[in-house]
């Protein structure tokens, strides 16, 4: 019996879908196992995205999600909705910021479907699950249970999947009408790069061999453009702020004036102008001790009296030491007559050298252009493909030719990977949504006829003439061979 596209192909929907990590991940889970699939709808608001998209789904997906009426009927639904409500980074403020209800739009279109779709992938910052003392999350989980879906949140550390960057995000797996049949269980993983490399590299070799772990030396480029080199300026400034020491000193260095620990400072650098070695201690000194709990409960800005300060500095030449460096430009005073660093990190050319022996620091859009490793001896920003390796993003994925919008949306994608190996989990323990079509593809590993007159141009296979009638051929022949012939049979039905 002839069989429709739509009863051999799953399909899926992208919502909030960025540059189409979600996507990517997924699709590459169905390639695996031969399960062919068709993207029926996407829907992303941000225009360099779309673009990015376009290269690389070749379908520019829909604007504004509130002005979608209705989806089309799929199988699954897809959604990263926007994060910068919930996230650390951002100012947390939930339901209160217009993007923190748009899952609600998620919901809507849900809602309104005569068929729901049986499984959902939803995406989001770890801060999503705490926010407002955890009562967002429970609002959200209540709604999609509302709507019928049994939900599975798994908190999963990007690092444990083969990805070298310590990325924590929260993955809502929901299925319609029972329980998800998942094994991955949810495991936060190293706090931060200092703690992978002593949980790991310090492990028992033995024990963590079979483990896909990978380190920002796997993903770094042999050659790089010139323009990713950091100027000479920096170079020199970090040069003397090490003294004999080489530049791989800065391995997993931050370069931050509100922090000590392992990290180098302005006044360090001398982007101000130069210090004095009692001027460094000085400040170094104010740094360490500003967030002492004795000034304050909150942790980050806290301003200090003269009082306040002459608590750790009991020098008589402490009002020459703020007058002067109020005039270079490293302390600021606020009108109440309180002492501040001035610089933060977007200050620096590089604010993180990556450790080329451990995983990179979340990634985020705002800063990942200002990421840099030591290479052969040489201080420099990573590429955006790096940055892209980073997120798991295969090599054949097409960035963005602007790099600063290469390095935006990438800061805001998902960890390809995670995404793939969530689905595969899925589809190995059976879950519904998946079962037919994955008989279908082992079904079809009897060899069919070959198409020996189909030929390669540009990449993609033209069909020959006498396959030319079946109108699903253009999206069905850009897929690898085996799972375009399992296609053409049951169209056949053969």
């Amino acid at each position: 019996m002839l069989k429709t596209e739509t009863e051999v192909l799953l399909r899926f929907v992208d919502l909030f879908a960025g540059i189409g990590g979600l996507r990517k991940g997924l699709e590459l889970a169905l390639e695996s196992f031969g399960i062919t699939s068709k993207c029926l709808f996407s829907c992303e608001i941000n225009n360099r995205a779309q673009e990015t998209y376009q290269l690389n789904f070749n379908e520019t997906p829909v604007g504004d999600i509130r002005q979608v009426p209705a989806l089309p009927e799929h199988d699954v639904l897809l959604a990263g909705f926007p994060c910068q409500a919930f996230s650390y980074a951002g100012k947390q403020k939930g339901f209160a910021d217009t993007r923190g209800t748009l899952f609600f739009e998620v919901e809507r279109l849900i809602e309104s479907s005569q068929n729901k779709p049986k499984l959902l992938l939803l995406e989001n910052v770890r801060g999503f699950t705490t926010h407002d003392s955890g009562r967002t999350f429970e609002t959200i989980k209540s709604k999609l249970e509302a709507l019928g879906y049994h939900v599975n949140a798994l908190l999963l550390n990007s690092s444990n999947f083969g990805v070298p960057q310590n990325r924590l995000r929260v993955y809502l797996v929901c299925q319609l009408n029972s329980k998800p049949p998942l094994n991955i269980i949810s495991d936060s993983g190293p706090a931060d790069s200092h703690k992978f490399k002593d949980r790991f590299i310090q492990a028992d070799f033995l024990s963590i061999q079979s483990k896909p772990f990978k380190y920002v030396k796997d993903i770094l480029e042999d050659q790089v453009d010139a323009k990713y080199l950091c100027t000479p300026t920096f170079v020199r400034q970090l040069k003397e702020a090490l003294g004999d020491k080489p530049f791989e000193t800065l391995h997993g260095y931050r370069l931050i004036d509100h922090r000590g620990g392992n990290s180098l400072h302005s006044w360090d650098l001398g982007i101000k102008g130069t210090c004095t070695p009692e001027q460094k201690k000085f400040l170094t000194t104010l740094i360490e001790n500003r967030r002492k709990k004795q000034f304050g409960t909150h942790q980050d800005g806290k301003c200090l009296t003269v009082e306040q300060i002459k608590t750790f500095w009991p020098e008589s030449n402490l009002e020459e030491m703020l007058t002067s460096l109020l005039k270079k430009g490293y302390l600021r005073k606020d009108f109440d007559e309180k002492y501040n660093p001035t610089c933060g990190n977007m200050s620096f050319e590089v604010f993180k050298f990556l450790d080329p022996d451990s995983v990179s620091i979340t990634v985020v859009s705002s800063d990942a252009h200002r990421l840099g490793v030591v290479a052969n001896g040489t201080p420099r920003r990573i590429t955006p493909r790096e940055c892209a390796r980073l997120q798991g993003f295969p090599d054949s994925f097409i960035l963005h030719p602007s790099d600063l919008s290469a390095y935006h949306q990438l800061g805001n994608s998902v960890s390809v990977p995670v995404v793939t190996e969530i689905f595969n989990d899925l589809i190995k323990n059976g879950c519904e949504v998946f079962s037919d079509f994955r008989d279908l593809a082992s079904h079809n590993k009897v060899d069919p006829p070959p198409l020996t007159s189909a030929k390669l141009v540009k990449g993609q296979f033209e069909a020959p003439k006498y396959l030319q009638k079946y109108s699903y051929l253009s999206h069905t022949l850009q897929r690898p061979k085996r799972q375009q012939l399992s296609v053409i049979r049951h169209q056949d039905g053969v």
